[in-house]
């Protein structure tokens, strides 16, 4: 309990300040804060570089700078996710748009689209600016260990123009949210342990979330795989949105539903491993599979 208070209270005082900065102080701040979090939390860290060699087959220098500039890029992040209240129409300024053609195209089929990311880049600053391209945009809501954060991000989240369907994985209000011709942002690259079928992720086996393809094949949906990448540790973007994927049929089985769910895989992990500096690796994503 004393953590989460800690937390909480560090976060309303970041908060407090990264909103009367400029923007650009702002995030470098937030690079500082998450520098200091890879050098305290080596329990982590060192957990987070083993799963860094093991996947990427690098030495344990590159994976040593990998994670710690995984650290510094989520620091960088909550400060551009706290500041989404006043940053505004200023979004649009931030990102350089690549692949737009594939977005209208599959939004025009007026099945919805399902916006397939990782927690990679700044996804939450991506889903923001793509409300502004006029395609709402509402995000499946994953529940944080203090309420209080959770409902934080929610708000913060609408104030970026994305609502927030449920807490966890409300599959009647991600089908809604289809059904009425919006975009559903999901990321697809934590561990779904039972819930999931278990296919390769970076190469090691991985329980996946197999929920957007069974909604994609349910309703004729376009999966689109879209990524908000950071310039060169810096404050702008490239958002880039990929043609729609070429789903294999979905027959039911559970043959089909892994294939899918593995070209799923597939995209974001070609994408992780071009900018692995800027991917969670804090995460356990192989925990119910291979313990790690």
């Amino acid at each position: 309990m004393k953590g989460q208070e800690a937390a909480w209270l560090a976060i309303r005082a970041f908060r407090a300040l990264a909103t009367r900065l400029p923007h650009t102080a702002a995030v470098r701040l937030g690079a500082v804060f998450g520098l200091l979090a890879w050098f305290f939390s080596w329990k982590r860290v060192d957990a987070a570089e083993r799963r860094c060699v093991r996947v990427l087959g690098v030495g344990i220098t590159d994976a040593r700078r990998i994670v710690r500039e995984s650290y510094r890029n989520h620091g960088r992040c909550i400060a551009e996710i706290l500041r989404l209240g006043v940053l505004k129409d200023c979004i649009n300024d931030l990102f350089t748009i690549h692949g737009e053609e594939n977005l209208r195209k599959a939004y025009s089929l007026g099945r919805g689209v399902i916006l397939l990311s990782a927690h990679l880049g700044n996804w939450e600053l991506a889903a923001s600016r793509i409300t502004r391209m006029g395609i709402p945009v509402e995000a499946i809501g994953a529940e944080q260990r203090d309420p209080r954060i959770t409902d934080l991000l929610f708000s913060l989240r609408a104030l970026g123009g994305v609502e927030t369907i449920g807490k966890g994985m409300d599959l009647k209000g991600a089908l809604r949210c289809l059904q009425s011709g919006k975009a559903l942002a999901v990321l697809l690259d934590q561990d779904a342990k039972h819930k999931g079928v278990v296919v390769p992720f970076l190469g090691r086996p991985a329980s996946t979330p197999y929920g957007p393809v069974k909604m994609s094949w349910k309703l004729g949906t376009p999966i689109v795989p879209v990524f908000g990448i950071r310039r060169e540790g810096g404050v702008r973007f490239d958002l880039t949105f990929l043609p729609a994927l070429d789903l294999p049929a979905g027959d039911g089985g559970e043959e089909a539903l892994k294939r899918a769910a593995a070209l799923c895989n597939e995209v974001l992990g070609d994408w992780i491993s071009r900018y692995p500096e800027q991917w969670m690796w804090l995460y356990p994503r192989w925990a119910s599979t291979v313990g790690d």
